[in-house]
């Protein structure tokens, strides 16, 4: 079959991939020119499609990224997965509209749409299937299949990829259940189907719900545990030798990505607005989860004070700014905000990332002599970016362990840094201090 794979990023490009290793011939659409040029010579910016996996798909035609509209042409399947950012704690849902527009353009009787981007319940039938019967003058479930599929990629999970996670999968009609499953079931090892897009949509929003509030728990209890003066750490690793009615989680320097910032407040904001309530866990979970960074920045306070300097003026070496291990993802980072925090109260901040690639994962460096806020592209734009040598441990005042690379030397960590805030529980010495 002709697929379209409408989005490059981490949840699209390793689709893509997936069905052109599987024998469908896939075009890679995305409206970032810069991204589709890297994917054409074989360049990938997502850790779980190295280049090796890519450049033979190139070379037989079997992929094709492209930024043109006309090569959407003729599709059997396509799939959208466009991001959906949060716009002053509204959704805005303008990249699939946009998707929406140019696929009903090129929507042809009998092929399949299917929508993986994460958003509220109703957005398939109410927003998506008007918006591409207008656009072919087809009538959803009638003369197309239409559906809705949620990502449950993990950029970086060394266990758990695309081929081997069981994938949800529903449509608007029996027909378009089946058309939308049979497609999935090619690329997949398990599918799970579910009796309506609602309830699909619902899944993706009650995964990672789930996942923020309990982090939200974990990380409010180390700070009341750090003042009581109780190691939350152990405490947590005791209670998850209990073999039932317990899940770890653990404290964070904030959470990133865009599962856990963004996608619990579609589902806020849809029960805010369908019903005229407000879902007080995914709000309380927001304001503590959000305001990590900035306990993490007065813990540093605090520890500089108590070693007789000030955050002004001290020179602090940040480790790692992806919002989650061994990946370059720096979506909705706390690593953005910890940096513009310490910045502004005047430390000559430095930062250290073996996988965030400046005008790949983040903005082009900052032009020298341009102050941090004004620059456009935010702090870890302006930030100067440094290895973690030796010398950079040891003429750091402190050292603030964000995101726990393998590839950095925690032995060297240990053996240089006059002081360590280890935000992820990865080194032990007299100079380590835990969150």
């Amino acid at each position: 079959m002709r697929i379209v794979i409408a989005g490059q990023g981490y949840v699209g490009l390793p689709l893509a991939v997936r069905a052109a290793e599987v024998g469908h011939r896939v075009v890679g659409y995305d409206v970032d020119e810069r991204r589709i040029k890297r994917l054409a010579v074989g360049e990938s910016y997502v850790e779980d499609i190295p280049g090796e996996r890519l450049r033979p798909l190139l070379d037989t035609g079997a992929y094709l990224p492209s930024a043109d509209p006309a090569d959407v042409a003729g599709f059997d399947v396509a799939v959208i997965t466009v991001p959906t950012p949060l716009r002053d704690g509204v959704p805005d849902l303008s990249y699939i509209e946009a998707s929406a527009k140019l696929l009903g353009r090129h929507l042809r009787p009998g092929a399949t749409v299917v929508l993986e981007s994460t958003t509220y319940p109703g957005t398939t039938e109410e927003l998506l299937a008007p918006l591409l019967e207008a656009g072919s003058g087809l009538r959803a479930g009638a003369d197309f299949h239409l559906g809705y599929s949620p990502e449950r990629i993990d950029p970086g999970n060394p266990v758990w990829k695309l081929e081997n996670t069981p994938k949800v999968v529903s449509g608007t009609t029996p027909e378009g259940l089946a058309a939308v499953s049979d497609f999935y079931g090619q690329l997949v090892e398990r599918t799970v189907p579910v009796s309506s897009c609602k309830e699909a949509e619902l899944t993706k929003l009650l995964e990672n719900t789930f996942r923020h509030v309990n982090i939200a728990l974990v990380n409010e209890l180390a700070m009341f545990a750090h003042d009581l003066g109780i190691d939350v750490w152990e405490a947590i690793d005791a209670a998850s030798t209990k073999p039932f009615g317990f899940l770890r989680f653990t404290p964070g320097p904030g959470v990133g990505g865009h599962c856990l910032p963004i996608d619990p407040s579609y589902l806020s904001w849809r029960v805010e607005r369908a019903l005229g309530q407000s879902f007080r866990f995914v709000e309380l979970a927001n304001d503590v989860n959000s305001h990590m960074p900035d306990y993490v920045v007065r813990r540093l306070t605090e520890a500089l004070n108590q070693r007789r300097r000030s955050v002004n003026g001290s020179r602090v070496l940040v480790l790692g700014l992806a919002y989650k291990a061994n990946t370059g993802d720096a979506r909705e980072t706390p690593a953005a905000r910890i940096v513009d925090l310490l910045t502004r109260q005047g430390a000559e901040v430095r930062a250290a990332d073996p996988h965030v690639v400046a005008g790949v994962h983040v903005a082009e460096p900052h032009i020298p002599g341009q102050r941090t806020t004004a620059h456009e592209g935010g702090p870890l734009a302006a930030v100067h970016r440094v290895e973690a040598t030796p010398e950079e441990l040891a003429a750091a005042d402190a050292v603030v362990l964000l995101a726990d690379h393998d590839e950095f030397d925690y032995a060297a960590i240990t053996a240089h840094a006059r002081y360590v805030l280890d935000c992820r529980r990865r080194l032990t010495g007299a100079a380590v201090e835990v969150l």
